[in-house]
């Protein structure tokens, strides 16, 4: 069983910068995904960053260059740093994570089955 703990969230200002990390245990398969999801009042959940354990990646055309996905395999810790942040990022972070070698969809929630609780990122003007 995967177990996932998110933590990094919090408030900060337009244009300003945060580091959301998630703490994984529990994989029993050498390939995986891991991605980071948000979600805000009355939208649905929507898929910011995903990657491989072979170290591939994958973002939304709308959120390149904005934020960057990453993993520290000793730490068995994922990251996302996010940068310039807007009003519009203000959602719910969730860590998600899948033991399969492929993917059809890495950004759709549906295709993970792990979840941590979410962590709170709240971006004001």
């Amino acid at each position: 069983q995967v177990h996932l703990v998110e933590s990094g969230g919090g408030s900060v200002q337009s244009g300003g910068s945060l580091r959301l990390s998630c703490a994984a245990s529990g994989f029993t398969y050498r390939f995986y995904y891991m991605a980071w999801f948000r979600q805000a009042p009355g939208k649905e959940r929507e898929g910011v960053a995903g990657i491989h354990s072979d170290g591939r990646t994958w973002y939304p055309d709308s959120m390149k260059g904005q934020f960057t996905i990453s993993e520290d395999k000793v730490k068995n810790t994922l990251y996302l740093q996010m940068n310039r942040l807007k009003p519009e990022d203000t959602a719910m972070y969730y860590c998600a994570a899948e033991e399969r070698w492929f993917l059809r969809l890495p950004l759709t929630p549906g295709e993970y089955n792990y979840w941590g609780q979410g962590t709170q990122v709240t971006v004001s003007s």
